[in-house]
C-alpha cells in the first residue's frame, strides 16, 4: 500500500467523521461526542450513536466548546492537505523521483 493511499483513506475518514459529526450536532449527544465516537470507533458507530440520541427542542445546534476552534483547525488542515497534494509533497515524503 503506498503512501498516498494511506493519506487519502485517513482523510476520507476524518471527512464522514465530520459529516456524522454535524448530525449529531442537532441532537442531545452533541458535535464533539458524535465525533469522537466516529474517529475512535467507527463512522457507523458514530451515527448509529447520534440517531438513537434525542433531538434537540426548536431545531437548535449543540457544539459545545469545539464549534469554532475545530472548524478553524479542519479548514487549516484540509488547505494544507491540498497544498501538499498539489505540490507534489506526497511524492517527496514517500521517496519518489
Amino acid at each position: 500500500m503506498d503512501t498516498l493511499s494511506i493519506v487519502l483513506g485517513v482523510v476520507t475518514w476524518c471527512l464522514v467523521a465530520v459529516a456524522v459529526g454535524l448530525i449529531g450536532g442537532r441532537r442531545k449527544i452533541g458535535f464533539a461526542w458524535t465525533l469522537i465516537f466516529s474517529l475512535i470507533l467507527t463512522p457507523i458507530v458514530g451515527i448509529i450513536v447520534a440517531l438513537t440520541s434525542p433531538k434537540l427542542p426548536h431545531g437548535g445546534e449543540k457544539w459545545g466548546f469545539v464549534h469554532v476552534g475545530f472548524m478553524l483547525l479542519t479548514a487549516l488542515a484540509l488547505i494544507s492537505f491540498l497544498v501538499v497534494l498539489l505540490t507534489g509533497g506526497i511524492f517527496f515524503v514517500a521517496g519518489g523521483e
